[in-house]
């Protein structure tokens, strides 16, 4: 036997739900590395609290990443390290990124829930028991985000709107740290 039929059959992990694990994988590292560009052009800005804000987001990301990593390899996969281009690091104004930011987060919503799907369907209940995890998470990270996007639309962006908003997003940072216990 090859090397390649060897591995194969001591492995439970299917290679279709292998290659969408790793589109996630990939998925999730470009999470990480467009939040860290947000941050930085926020920080630019003089946006500290956002920055914060997404500087944090962007380690919940790679950890996300390698959170699956680990399961796929652990599987007898094979995770692959993605590569990630194109990120923008330019933005035209705070409330563009956080726009975004909502709609790249129902953009992996998307994803993890057709990853649920086939796992489901090709009874791989491992990968779908493990998959909750993100379907909660998912959830959560959806609702931040369209929170933080609410903040312009309360507040407004006049006069001192942007500072307040700066402001609130630093609160909302704080809550999501002490929900989820890490720093």
């Amino acid at each position: 036997m090859r090397e390649k039929e060897i591995v194969t059959l001591q492995r439970s992990l299917l290679s279709e739900t292998e290659e969408l694990l790793n589109k996630q994988i990939e998925m999730e590292g470009t999470s990480s590395a467009y939040y860290l560009s947000m941050a930085s052009w926020c920080d630019m800005m003089g946006y500290a609290n956002a920055a914060k804000y997404l500087y944090t987001h962007a380690d919940e990301e790679r950890m996300h990443m390698m959170k699956l990593f680990h399961y796929v390899n652990e599987a007898g996969g094979h995770a692959i390290q993605p590569e990630i281009t194109g990120i923008r690091h330019n933005f035209n104004s705070l409330r563009e990124v956080f726009e975004l930011i909502l709609e790249h987060e129902i953009k992996v919503t998307k994803s993890i829930n057709s990853i649920v799907e086939h796992s489901f369907g090709a009874k791989d209940f491992a990968t779908f028991s493990f998959m909750q995890w993100y379907v909660t998470e998912q959830r959560e990270e959806e609702t931040m985000s369209r929170r933080a996007l609410e903040l312009f639309d309360i507040i407004g962006e006049e006069g001192v709107g942007l500072w307040t908003i700066d402001q609130e997003l630093g609160k909302l940072h704080d809550q999501a740290i002490s929900k989820s216990g890490a720093e």
